[in-house]
């Protein structure tokens, strides 16, 4: 294994950036599995805590065995369901019984960690009481249920709940409605805090503004402020209380970690969220790593669509679950998954058999999975500055389309990718032999150069999209020709057409170091006609390959196997000696990891129809069968043991190869090189 030992060692000064960061007391804390319940107490809400039993939380929790439990204590109507004594607290009316002294009492006897489950920003009770604690809009009317992180909700209402849920015993709180329900604020303190802290005296109104990126910009900072007051406070009054806040520093809010917060997560989308899962993972894991931070992610545990007109939706079945839980904990990250709470505070047990295999499933794969690290090979950009950019809100992850086709294409096409920022990849790039820059239209000037050096040094840029390309026009030695194309175009690509839905833009090629790739088609079946489509630069000891279309929004669309393979063919050619290569089926995602100083190589089957809105859930997935995995190793490996299976694979090993064959896939294996 000499070959990946050098990798290891250029690994471990990333990993030491932040140790400083650690507390050992709070890292203990157990979080890789756990179960999520809510139910957003109302003040119509009458039997809370009537039914609320020992013997069926017990039935639960021993036959879950879960690290922990998060259950429900405010949620956006801003009700609390518990017997608040804060003066300011909305309480609901009717508590038979108080749910948290109770959870807390069952889950301490069975070893078992109680987080709540808290809303932060959004809350409409506590502005039906003060609405002058809420924000401004730009037209002078107050938002009904979105607080000011300017006002006096923090140190009057949420920093006395969260420090009395810390006497109460629980161990954390993951405190939701933040940074994706945090808007502008036109309050006159926010306003005078904004042009004290710039000097613009002028507050825009709208995006058409001057100085509009400039108020969000501020506004942006004055959210993390918040973070970092509310969680320094109450880590004061109980340093062992672990605070998240949801969505915090994801792709919502991919800027560096600058506050205390314990852990980082967030809840997926109900749909699709394999994929969601295998995008939001990697900017968790990312995060996690360089700030050292525990991460994990929330499944719904059920199906839904946000219709207002007709909401419908289904619980997923085991399996459906697995697949979502496998993406992320392949990442290195812990898993939960959310069933909704009853009106009464209880949890039912209907779905206990499928709790109870999903956690078998998920403890089987702990030990080959959980502090894992990933070994550099592609790195997918996705840029704080175009987030920034072109977000519409202060926060959300809207700009993931611009990498979320192009991620998905490289990952069906089995290759070890991870998405990172500018705070990743700085001072460390040239460990990654391939970096895809897709759509990422506003690159800070000093990274843009950053980029171009580890290009000049010998390193691989891989760039996609019209606005992308354009700002790289001089180094690729290409001119544009004429204004921005729309498609349908079909592109000829070793002998097959692709259709691109595209824009595209129309260049041509004069530098001397540049050659075009690919032809354009009059039709799919038409002759060739005149274009450039991608070509491909020489520059300094390193090479980039362009593509003069938007190709993200094409695959996350219609996930054509052509283009997956044009993606991915691009790709390939800037990584000549992959460290892993998997063959037999493109049902497959590849995740290649450092564990425990040993070499993971975890495959996902994923199968099924995930991504079919018109499919709530399935119940199964097919097995693959002999697959092929190809490692690039100094020497033969002692053994090669599929994970948790454990089943010992025999090793084929010629010129630097080493080759096994699986002979099946379920969900989710690891290949353990020893």
């Amino acid at each position: 294994m000499k070959a990946f030992l050098a990798i290891f060692f250029a690994l471990s000064s990333f990993h030491a950036l932040a140790q400083s960061n650690v507390n050992p007391a709070k890292s203990a804390s157990k979080r890789y599995f756990g179960l999520h319940f809510d139910f957003h107490a109302v003040v119509e809400d009458s039997l809370i805590g009537r039914n609320l039993s020992e013997k069926s939380l017990d039935s639960l929790l021993t036959a879950v065995k879960p690290d922990f439990i998060q259950i429900d204590c405010k949620g956006h109507p801003g009700v609390s369901s518990y017997p608040s004594k804060v003066a300011t607290a909305t309480v609901a009316p009717h508590i038979v019984k108080d749910p948290l002294a109770f959870y807390r009492a069952v889950t301490r006897k069975h070893g078992v960690d109680l987080y709540l489950h808290y809303s932060g920003v959004y809350d409409d009770a506590v502005l039906a009481r003060h609405p002058n604690w809420a924000v401004q809009k730009a037209d002078g009317t107050i938002d009904k249920s979105k607080t000011s992180v300017y006002g006096p909700y923090a140190d009057s209402l949420l920093i006395p709940q969260l420090n009395e849920l810390a006497n109460y015993g629980a161990d954390g709180v993951w405190v939701d409605g933040e940074c994706w329900a945090t808007v502008l604020d036109y309050s006159p303190t926010a306003l005078a805090k904004f042009r004290a802290e710039t000097g613009i005296k002028t507050v825009p109104r709208s995006e058409k503004d001057a100085d509009y990126r400039e108020f969000m910009d501020f506004a942006r900072r004055s959210f993390t402020q918040y973070i970092g007051h509310y969680t320094d406070v109450v880590h004061r009054h109980r340093p062992t209380f672990r605070i998240a806040s949801n969505w915090a520093y994801s792709s919502m809010m991919p800027e560096p970690i600058k506050t205390n917060v314990d852990f980082l997560s967030g809840d997926l989308t109900p749909s699709n969220s394999v994929n969601s899962a295998a995008l939001e993972g990697r900017v968790m894991a990312a995060q996690g790593q360089l700030y050292r931070k525990p991460w994990d992610l929330m499944s719904w545990s059920f199906w839904y669509e946000f219709n207002p007109v007709q909401r419908q939706g289904d619980q997923k079945t085991a399996v459906h679950l697995m697949q979502e839980a496998a993406e992320i904990i392949s990442l290195g990250g812990g898993f939960q998954a959310y069933y909704q709470q009853r009106r009464d505070a209880s949890i039912g047990l209907r779905e206990l058999p499928v709790m109870t295999k999903l956690a078998e499933f998920v403890r089987a794969r702990q030990p080959f999975c959980e502090g894992s690290t990933p070994i550099p090979q592609i790195a997918v950009l996705y840029t704080n500055s175009t987030v920034n950019a072109f977000n519409k809100g202060l926060f959300g992850n809207g700009q993931t389309q611009r990498i979320s086709g192009v991620l998905t294409a490289l990952l069906d096409a089995q290759l070890p990718v991870e998405v990172l920022s500018e705070q990743h990849l700085q001072g460390r790039l040239n460990q990654y032999p391939v970096i895809v820059v897709s759509q990422q239209d506003s690159l800070n000037p000093a990274f843009r150069q950053e980029l171009l050096d580890y290009t000049r040094q010998g390193g691989h840029l891989l760039l996609i999209g019209v606005q992308t390309t354009s700002s790289f026009a001089t180094e690729l030695g290409v001119a544009t020709t004429d204004a921005l194309a729309k498609g349908p175009k079909w592109v000829l690509h070793k002998g097959a057409s692709v259709v691109l839905t595209g824009p595209f833009q129309p260049v041509r090629v004069g530098g001397k170091n540049t050659k075009a790739l690919d032809q354009f088609l009059k039709s799919e079946t038409g002759d060739l006609v005149k274009g450039v489509i991608a070509t491909e630069t020489s520059f300094g000891k390193g090479q980039i390959t362009a593509v003069y279309a938007d190709l993200s929004r094409d695959y996350e669309k219609h996930q054509s196997t052509k283009l997956r393979d044009f993606i991915s063919s691009l790709t390939r050619s800037l990584l000549p000696k992959p460290l892993v290569e998997v063959t037999g089926s493109h049902l497959v995602h590849v995740v290649l990891n450092r564990q425990h100083n040993r070499l993971a190589v975890n495959l996902i089957n994923t199968g099924g129809r995930h991504a079919d809105p018109q499919v709530f859930t399935y119940d199964e997935v097919p097995p693959l069968a002999n697959l092929t995995v190809r490692l690039r190793t100094a020497t033969k490996p002692k053994r090669i043991v599929q994970q948790p299976e454990n089943k010992v694979l025999s090793i084929r090993y010629e010129g630097g190869i080493a080759s096994v064959t699986v002979p099946e896939l379920g969900v989710h294996s690891v290949l353990v090189v020893e």
